[in-house]
């Protein structure tokens, strides 16, 4: 391939984890353990990666047959780096985000950023891509500043209770942990709050309440409309893993179970 627009990377040359400078804002990097190329902001500008190493700027699993020989392209455009998918499997990125062929492309965000492609035998081929900075720089340090909290959510206390109770194999540190169902959630409020006459319908309207609010908020993969159909426990599932994820739901959350935690963690092992 014609490299005239871009330089050249060695095989050596450090992660771009470590992050990348560059006297240019918004140009882009692009790394494999082959080797890769940096390359300057301009629209139109292109960068093909995939296992035919003459045909593309960053060669990515040249000895696996199942890596397409162009798998991928990254090009500017509009005022921005974007990635699509031109191979027969998918790309990974970041969140679980799976890129498919022919999909719609998506946008890079100043900073690093990891694609993984899934070649034969479980290998995962890693392209590296790093985009500078409005200033073309790494951040600055920023050893001595406060820590930044996460963002929690606000739950009423019913809320919590009963979030608790459906996700408390996530707090529990499961290998697998799945919500549990209405029904079971329901039944072990009930046990634990007999005079609040709790129901597998009172709990999923206060659950799916709160996936309402955090949507509404820019937290993604809470309707169906997101995940699509079968939902299944997905919509829980992806609750959950937020709330445990932001530190609104916590461990210490499972001391409200207390008064029937014998029968809760029967009740899981069924």
């Amino acid at each position: 391939m014609n490299d005239e627009d871009g330089q050249r990377l060695p095989p050596a040359h450090d992660s771009l984890a470590f992050g990348a400078r560059a006297t240019v804002p918004a140009t882009i990097f692009a790394l494999s353990i082959t080797g890769g190329i940096t390359v300057k902001p301009r629209e139109g500008r292109t960068i093909l990666f995939g296992r035919n190493r003459l045909d593309v700027h960053v060669c990515l699993g040249e000895t696996d047959r199942r890596v397409s020989r162009q798998q991928g392209v990254v090009f500017h455009q509009d005022g921005r780096w974007w990635v699509r998918n031109t191979g027969r499997l998918p790309v990974r990125l970041p969140g679980s985000r799976m890129l498919f062929t022919d999909e719609q492309s998506l946008p890079l965000a100043a900073g690093y950023t990891p694609l993984f492609v899934r070649g034969s035998k479980g290998r995962e081929h890693l392209l590296e891509l790093f985009v500078t900075g409005e200033d073309g720089r790494l951040p600055g340090t920023r050893h001595n500043d406060p820590t930044q909290p996460p963002r929690t959510w606000k739950l009423q206390e019913d809320e919590r209770l009963a979030l608790t109770v459906l996700g408390q194999r996530y707090l529990l540190h499961e290998a697998f942990p799945r919500p549990l169902s209405w029904e079971q959630t329901a039944e072990l409020l009930d046990e634990l709050q007999p005079e609040a006459g709790w129901t597998a319908k009172q709990v999923a309207h206060k659950v799916t309440a709160v996936r309402n609010r955090l949507s509404r908020e820019g937290v993604p993969g809470l309707t169906r409309e997101e995940v699509g159909e079968p939902v299944g426990n997905t919509l829980n599932d992806n609750l959950i893993k937020e709330l445990v994820l932001s530190t609104t739901l916590i461990p210490p959350d499972l001391a409200r179970l207390d008064r029937g935690q014998g029968y809760i963690t029967n009740q899981i092992a069924m």
